[in-house]
């Protein structure tokens, strides 16, 4: 009687293979951790980016074996992406676990010590959580504004009138100019000096005005400069929406002599309604990281300081990189959040029709 050993295989995930992408992934995870805890920065970064070479390798050599060419063609763009936005975002986020300042070779790992600290310290969190409120009050002050003006501006353009085509243009230019230049512009606009705004005023009471001197001129020329700025992009949106709509259902409508503001609620606002809430979801997640006006018109003076401003002083002009990596991530804890009840509002509101 003869007896047959088996041997028994090994599990798929510790078969060692040039196509085993997943234990690619476990052994890249691991040895990228132990790097980023144990060896020194300059060393850590190339041990990680070798375990990425090597994931990517995997990846590559399984899509060759089975036969998955279209993964093979979108390889090079996929590539890019990672190393011009994955790896620095996850690299930011390793940072915001260690004490790390960009002036200074020295770095330990500290855990959520940063995010601690930008929370509860006694000098750093007052100014974070004024920073926050002063985003959330340009959020909904910028935001309004744009839908508003947007709105108004595509209901304008979509009749037809003379030199339609050439006011569009015109209106739609703030939208292609850099906002550099635009916050140069309105920085002239506002000079108590020679200003334009200030000019016209001074004619009228006889005194010098100075837009910028309180907290509420310094909000009223951002939110103004910002909504001159981007009200163009809600405008292209809605009026996409508008001229979609069949002409026959007004025809039908007048027929039956409903009222223009029945009209507007019963076929109008259902074409445009989508486009609408996608404009007010980019515009809410741009106006989160509003800096480059501030920092134009005012440098955060006059208590208009936004968190992404905030941000730049900490990690740039202070060198605190890991405290600054830490209230990046908080800021798109928050954008995610706010995206997510977006989407769960519109999917309700989507449901209920």
């Amino acid at each position: 009687m003869t007896s047959t050993t088996a041997t028994a295989s090994p599990p798929a995930l510790m078969r060692l293979s040039p196509d085993n992408w997943k234990l690619a992934i476990l052994v890249g995870l691991i040895v990228s951790v132990l790097a980023a805890i144990a060896l020194p920065a300059s060393a850590s970064f190339w041990v990680i980016g070798v375990m990425a070479a090597l994931i990517a390798a995997a990846f590559v050599v399984n899509a060759y074996r089975r036969k998955y060419y279209g993964g093979l063609l979108v390889a090079p763009a996929i590539a890019v992406l990672f190393v011009m936005n994955i790896f620095p975002l996850l690299w930011s986020l390793g940072l915001s676990f260690f004490a790390y300042q960009s002036n200074q070779q020295s770095i330990r790992f500290v855990g959520l010590a940063n995010y601690i600290k930008v929370l509860t310290n006694d000098i750093m969190a007052p100014a974070n959580w004024a920073a926050l409120v002063n985003t959330a009050m340009f959020v909904v002050l910028t935001v309004t504004a744009q839908m508003i003006v947007g709105f108004l501006l595509a209901m304008l353009f979509a009749k037809q009138f003379p030199l339609r085509k050439y006011l569009l243009i015109l209106v739609l230019t703030p939208m292609m100019l850099s906002v550099v230049a635009s916050g140069v512009f309105f920085t002239y606009y506002y000079d108590p000096t020679f200003g334009i705004l200030s000019y016209v005023i001074n004619s009228i009471t006889g005194g010098q005005f100075i837009l910028m001197d309180s907290k509420v001129g310094a909000v009223t020329g951002i939110v103004f400069a910002d909504a001159w700025m981007w009200s163009p992009f809600v405008m292209l949106l809605v009026l996409a929406g508008l001229v979609s709509v069949p002409k026959y259902l007004y025809e039908a409508a007048a027929i039956d002599r409903v009222s223009k503001w029945r009209q507007f609620w019963t076929i109008t606002f259902p074409y445009i309604r989508g486009l609408l809430m996608l404009a007010l979801l980019f515009r809410t997640i741009e106006a989160f990281k509003l800096a480059d006006l501030v920092i134009l018109l005012t440098k955060g003076g006059n208590d208009t300081m936004t968190i992404s401003y905030h941000l730049i002083r900490i990690a740039n002009e202070q060198n605190k990189t890991s405290e600054g990596a830490a209230i990046s991530y908080l800021m798109l804890f928050m954008v995610i959040v706010l995206t997510n009840l977006y989407l769960y509002i519109a999917n309700r509101r989507s449901q209920g029709d």
